[in-house]
């Protein structure tokens, strides 16, 4: 292809994925991060296809491509996109065939490009010359002419076979000048899905470029390999790399069809072809093919070259290699496979997807007899077995893993990218994480069910987020980013901006803290009006009830909320030394350096809040820990991840921070807490116009967060405060998690 299909992503390792994809397939392309630089190289080159990746770049995005799709109508436009951002892009013109949802499928790429490619440039015919050949009358002579003919006949068929001989020897010796090394067999490593689990071992995802999972050809069941020996290679066993009698018969059988209806390849040729050469149809490969499938031989035992094509063919369905290929038909590992089950996998490489149950069933279940018909022939099964196994029904759909917790193994996912770039999706990595699945399914449940009771109240549409966090060593073991992950991939808990209400006052009770003052020292909560730095706006903080109540300890005016107490003490203590302390306890967003901070104007993620509650429980300040180990897929440990807390606030304040925090259980905003009949700590928050919802806490176990609120910004509903929307929600997970300690 000589004009290269243009990718356009902003994110540099989903862009290196898609390159990859892309290259794999057998096309040129090119990788641009900058929208000039790529209009640049539309104008130059007028690219048959272009692809945009949206992710972390929406808004922008969709301009840029309306504006490529109606000024450059010949290129062809690809892009990847939210799902709730595709209806916005169709209705700008892209085709709704060319509109995916993330995560990136390798196989929905490929198609769609080979696609629009062979309709763009259609289809190349063969051509077909023949040659005649032209032969010379000699001159007579005296002597008899037939004899003089016939020795010139002779010399010329002479001369002729030595020209044909000398040509196919160089053609030969040229064709197998450059042969690959089969050695490299040995270090095979073929490219491997990488899986996440939870911290109990189970599997929670699996990330590909290709969906394999290597099996030794020891652990291959006779039954299984005796299927694909009868599907594909009848005398694997007798030959040494080419069966020259079944290569005469296919090439018999196809003259006399008028087209290829029969192979005359080896598993052995076919294993060469896919390791070492190309697709192409040519004398060419076919002599290559035949020469390494007899170096392989040579070399390895017949089971080591069946395990090596087991591992290594197509069988649909996004599925490379027979254990895939096990788990994807039928749900089961390659080990615990039926004879009937065998002969469907030993049906499909010859045409995947021609032969696939799933979308030509009927086809899928003739085949799937004829494999076993050839079993039976060639006396691998019996006729009992046989007649049993034919009326077996073929697999209906896809046996896919319902994975729990999207948008955490999402947000792994990006970590992991960071970490690994592409190796993560093609280098088998076992990652261990930190998510505990019994608590992340009762987090669900308390979102669900919260969420719905808001929404029969009259307030649908409503989204909420909670991440539980480890207070001994700062792991995640739960975390819920929204309420539907097919609906939108948008995490709610570590993507969300929001303001953040009163849940940012206990920073600025601890910098009091820091800074001298006690639960018991004394605040004015009085009406105020408090000027800017440069003495042009005024603002005068009210509290949420409306009224004022004079001078009020730390404790009373933290556990009631009151906002004109908090003010007063932020402006008494700098909110310099208030930003300082936020910074000290691992928040990382822009804080505003004016007073309507203390009360929170700023806007930050749910994550780095509970992360900072962490701090709260303990003193010490750990980075977000979602993994305890990686190991290749040799099971050999690549790291473990031991927790790295770091003391950050000090024992004296810490005791003083869960004095006030306890308050506000007991005495405050958040009273219903009581109800969990145990201690526990932690604050209510509320944003103008009932905006946000939000409440952090923790028990002696675990700091949780829960944020409410709508995508859009608008408000809740009437009433919709800290503890009427997301205290319910915390109250129901906490009590969930009492009951498994």
């Amino acid at each position: 292809m000589a004009v290269p299909i243009l990718v356009f992503s902003v994110d540099k390792t989903r862009g290196s994925l898609l390159l990859k994809i892309i290259e794999n397939s057998g096309f040129k392309a090119k990788l641009f991060d900058n929208s000039l630089e790529l209009e640049y190289a539309v104008r130059r080159r007028r690219p048959p296809i272009i692809v945009f990746d949206t992710k972390h770049y929406q808004s922008r995005q969709f301009k840029i491509i309306s504006a490529f799709h109606s000024r450059f109508q010949d290129a062809e436009i690809i892009l990847f996109a939210d799902p709730a951002e595709i209806p916005s892009f169709i209705a700008a013109g892209i085709k709704k065939e060319c509109c995916f949802s993330d995560p990136i499928n390798p196989d929905e790429v490929t198609l769609k490009i080979r696609e629009i490619y062979f309709i763009k440039n259609k289809a190349f015919l063969k051509i077909k010359t023949y040659f005649l050949l032209l032969c010379s009358l000699f001159e007579g002579t005296r002597d008899n002419p037939y004899i003089i003919f016939t020795k010139k006949i002779i010399l010329a068929i002479a001369m002729a076979v030595a020209v044909v001989v000398g040509i196919a020897g160089g053609f030969i010796f040229y064709n197998m000048s450059d042969l690959p090394k089969v050695q490299l067999l040995e270090s095979y490593v073929p490219f491997e899905s990488s899986f996440l689990y939870a911290s109990d071992g189970v599997e929670l995802a699996e990330f590909y470029l290709e969906r394999r999972k290597f099996v030794p050809f020891y652990k291959i069941p006779k039954h299984v390999k005796n299927a694909f020996i009868a599907v594909e290679d009848a005398h694997f066993y007798e030959h040494h790399g080419i069966d020259f009698f079944r290569t005469i018969a296919a090439f018999i059988n196809n003259i006399r069809a008028g087209g290829a209806v029969q192979g005359g390849s080896t598993i052995t040729q076919q294993l060469a072809k896919m390791l070492f050469l190309t697709p192409e149809k040519s004398l060419s490969r076919k002599i290559k093919e035949a020469a390494i499938s007899m170096q392989i031989e040579g070399r390895y035992k017949k089971d080591e070259i069946l395990g090596f094509y087991l591992n290594q063919a197509y069988f649909g369905a996004r599925a490379y290699g027979i254990e895939a290929a096990s788990q994807t038909y039928f749900g089961k590992k390659t080990e615990d496979l039926s004879i009937t089950d065998a002969a469907m996998l030993a049906a499909l490489p010859k045409a995947p997807t021609d032969y696939s149950p799933f979308k030509n069933p009927q086809k899928a279940f003739a085949r799937r007899n004829l494999a076993l018909r050839l079993m039976l022939d060639r006396g691998f099964i019996d006729a009992e077995v046989y007649a049993a196994s034919i009326k077996e029904p073929v697999p209906e759909y896809i046996s896919r893993k319902k994975y729990a917790a999207p948008y955490f193994v999402e947000y792994i996912r990006n970590v992991m990218e960071q970490k690994f770039g592409d190796r993560l999706y093609t280098a088998g990595l076992r990652i261990y994480t930190t998510l505990d699945l019994t608590l992340q399914k009762k987090a669900e449940q308390a979102v669900a069910k919260g969420v719905g009771a808001l929404g029969r109240a009259g307030m649908p549409g409503v989204e909420a987020a909670l991440i539980a966090i480890d207070l001994n060593t700062g792991a995640i073991r739960a975390m819920v980013g929204g309420t539907n992950f097919q609906k939108s991939q948008f995490n709610r808990a570590t993507q969300a901006m929001r303001q953040t209400g009163s849940v940012f006052k206990p920073i600025v009770y601890l910098t009091a803290f820091k800074n001298g003052y006690s639960a018991d020292s004394t605040v004015d909560d009085t009406e105020v009006t408090y000027l800017s730095k440069d003495g042009g706006q005024q603002w005068t903080p009210h509290n949420y009830s409306r009224r004022f109540y004079g001078r009020v300890t730390l404790r009373t005016a933290l556990s009631h909320s009151l906002n004109a107490a908090t003010v007063a003490l932020a402006n008494a203590i700098g909110m310099d030394k208030v930003i300082a302390t936020a910074r000290s306890i691992g928040v990382t967003s822009n804080i505003y350096p004016h007073l309507p901070a203390a009360i929170g104007v700023s806007e930050m993620t749910l994550i780095e809040l509970t992360y900072a509650y962490t701090t709260f429980a303990n003193g010490r300040r750990f980075d977000p820990m979602v993994y305890e180990k990686i190991t290749d897929r040799y099971n050999i440990k690549v790291e473990d991840n031991a927790p790295k807390g770091v003391q950050a606030i000090d024992p004296a304040n810490v005791a003083k921070m869960r004095d006030v925090l306890n308050a506000v259980v007991t005495e405050g905003t958040s009273i219903a807490a009581q109800s969990l009949n145990r201690p526990v700590y932690g604050k209510t928050g509320t944003t103008d116009e009932y905006k946000d919802a939000w409440f952090i806490g923790f028990d002696d176990k675990l700091a949780v967060g829960v944020w409410v609120g709508r995508d859009n910004n608008h408000p809740i509903g009437d009433d919709m405060s800290g503890s009427h929307a997301a205290l319910p929600i915390w109250i129901n997970f906490m009590k969930e998690e009492l009951m498994l300690q």
